[in-house]
């Protein structure tokens, strides 16, 4: 009786404490929050815990973040692994997850399996900074990833009325159940991705003589960007402006055909590359019309060629910049290259037209920019 006593007087200091989670509810909404907000103390969350979430409009998601968390320390983690523990801290970091201390337990299973697989690595003879360099690659890569996966997860499953407690318990299950399911498909890209990039490297007596892969390559480059994009932003509520983003995005992907690869999209612009001039002219042509079709801002391109060093899955040298600059003074519509990119795309197919010299900035000279369309 003493026990059961002592229970129901934590209750009602817990139910005190916590009113403040109640504030500004009122009848059936009230009552749904006071469950779920019981529910989630009898899982072991504390009342700060719960404080935080509601403060940042998330309390239906913390059972989704458990399901997702972990349970070791980075100490652990290192032990488990055979890796100093400023490694481990510094691969979290480069990923861009919060900052960790060396005794949080926010590691999880799968964070020492990757710990331990770092670790297989660098044992096969990876040095730190390659291993650096992978994982802030990595980390950009899935912080995309995962956005793009979240808001597809809740524009699927989230239903118009749901209570915090229907959707905690729902995408807490949904997680657990779909997130094996991602590991396949990721492994599946990055192994095609890998035999893509192998089909594409080098390797002859030149590099197997020095020993290095690294030195630039001769290519055509390409930037190409959506024409009032920023005032767009300050016109259109945040939702269209995503619309057109995921459309642009869209389109980039359809045009481009070997050996014209994407290498990425922001927002606005895309680039391109090639050892193909004529290829890539071509791509850039079908994306100013495919961009045009579907009634989108219109888009100006800007190709040159030169020296090109890849570099964690992007690409920097001479003709980089120069593309950027060219598709600086495109017009809208347009495709602009330079004397290069129109004598190594030669005439079948394309008319070529003068577009005067340009000064472009960091070159001292004017440079002679020409237009190309369709023959």
């Amino acid at each position: 009786m003493l026990a059961n006593r002592r229970t129901v007087r934590e209750d009602a200091a817990m139910d005190s404490e916590a009113e403040d989670l109640l504030d500004g509810l009122e009848g059936k909404a009230r009552a749904a929050r006071q469950r779920f907000i019981e529910r989630l103390t009898a899982e072991g969350f504390t009342l700060q815990e719960l404080r935080d979430a509601a403060a940042e409009n998330r309390l239906a998601l913390l059972p989704v973040e458990r399901v997702l968390g972990g349970s070791h320390t980075a100490r652990e983690t290192a032990e488990r692994a055979g890796l100093p523990l400023e490694t481990v801290l510094r691969i979290r970091r480069l990923l861009g997850r919060p900052e960790a201390g060396p005794d949080d337990a926010v590691f999880s299973e799968d964070d020492v399996e990757a710990a331990v697989a770092t670790k297989g690595f660098l044992e096969a003879g990876f040095d730190e900074g390659a291993i650096f360099e992978i994982t802030r690659v990595l980390g950009e890569g899935m912080a995309r990833l995962s956005a793009a996966v979240v808001a597809a997860f809740a524009d699927t499953f989230l239903a118009a009325g749901d209570s915090e407690g229907e959707v905690a318990e729902r995408f807490a299950a949904l997680a657990q159940e779909l997130m094996p399911a991602l590991t396949p498909v990721l492994v599946a890209a990055l192994r095609g991705h890998l035999r893509d990039s192998v089909g594409r490297g080098v390797l002859g007596l030149a590099e197997l003589a020095s020993g290095d892969v690294a030195g630039s390559q001769e290519l055509c480059v390409c930037f190409a960007d959506l024409v009032g994009f920023t005032r767009l932003g300050v016109e259109v509520e945040p939702t269209e402006l995503g619309s057109v983003a995921g459309a642009f995005a869209q389109l980039a992907t359809s045009v481009t055909a070997e050996p014209v690869r994407l290498i990425k999209t922001i927002g606005d612009a895309a680039m391109f590359v090639s050892p193909d001039a004529r290829a890539l002219v071509g791509v850039a042509l079908d994306f100013v019309q495919a961009v045009a079709d579907a009634k989108l801002p219109s888009l100006r391109a800007g190709i040159a060629l030169g020296p090109a060093l890849q570099r964690a899955g992007d690409y920097y040298g001479n003709s980089v910049n120069l593309a950027s600059r060219v598709t600086g003074v495109a017009r809208p519509g347009s495709v602009l290259c330079t004397k290069e990119v129109r004598d190594a795309a030669g005439e079948e197919g394309l008319l070529w037209s003068s577009a005067g010299r340009h000064r472009l900035k960091g070159l001292a000279r004017t440079v002679p920019l020409y237009r190309a369309r369709r023959a």
